[in-house]
């Protein structure tokens, strides 16, 4: 079986925040926007110690926002943590921050919240792009050139990721979505509608992993 690829199908999206491929150049140079995509090189960096150490989402060393979070979010606040599996493996460990007031999933799309998945093994960004389109699409966002347009936006922000690596997806209402890997920023896509479609693939009552969204929404019960 290649796990990459099986990995790579399930993991819904980047992510996210998603995640994604790419190289790493020099720090701040940025590459010509097209399709309301300004896309930001970075050097590439190691997993963080925690993860080297093996903090889990459990561990109160993860309670603190990441660096990217708090300086997109003045009080941010940890509304919800997940691990997403697939025949058990580990994917990822997803973590949902807010602003300070709890996320309303039937109005996600008007708040200022952040995504953070720590990658548990190595996916390529092309297929986690891919995978993430396609959900997009499951789900009934966009026109069919909208989402051509957002999925060559990912292609050419989303990079390769390997065990401990962060990707972090900030939603900026009206405006768009801000992406991050290890806090250092890699892009943003400002087309309309990708922000809702995006963050869609967790938080819509419709989602492949409604465990995953009612453990990140901090919902007991049925999905809303």
């Amino acid at each position: 079986m290649n796990i990459r690829a099986v990995a790579a199908g399930c993991a819904l999206a980047i992510a996210g925040a998603a995640s994604p491929v790419g190289t790493a150049c020099a720090t701040g140079v940025a590459a010509p926007a097209a399709s309301g995509v300004t896309a930001i090189t970075a050097s590439p960096m190691t997993a963080s110690a925690a993860a080297a150490s093996g903090t889990t989402a459990t561990d109160p060393a993860v309670t603190q926002a990441p660096a990217a979070v708090r300086a997109a979010l003045a009080q941010a606040r940890l509304q919800g943590q997940g691990v997403l599996r697939w025949f058990g493996l580990k994917i990822y460990e997803a973590r949902l921050w807010t602003g300070g007031e709890s996320l309303d999933p039937a109005r996600y799309e008007q708040a200022a919240f952040a995504l953070d998945l720590r990658y548990a093994r190595a996916l390529d960004g092309a297929a986690i792009a891919q995978a993430s389109h396609k959900e997009i699409t499951r789900l009934g966002f966009g026109s069919a050139e909208q989402r051509a347009a957002w999925l060559d936006a990912m292609h050419r922000i989303f990079p390769d990721v390997t065990d401990g690596d962060r990707i972090t997806g900030v939603h900026h209402p009206e405006r768009g979505v801000a992406f991050y890997r290890n806090d250092v920023p890699i892009g943003r896509i400002d087309a309309p509608g990708f922000g809702r479609a995006f963050f869609a693939i967790w938080l819509d009552r419709r989602t492949v992993a409604p465990d995953v969204r009612n453990a990140l929404l901090g919902l007991a019960g049925a999905p809303r």
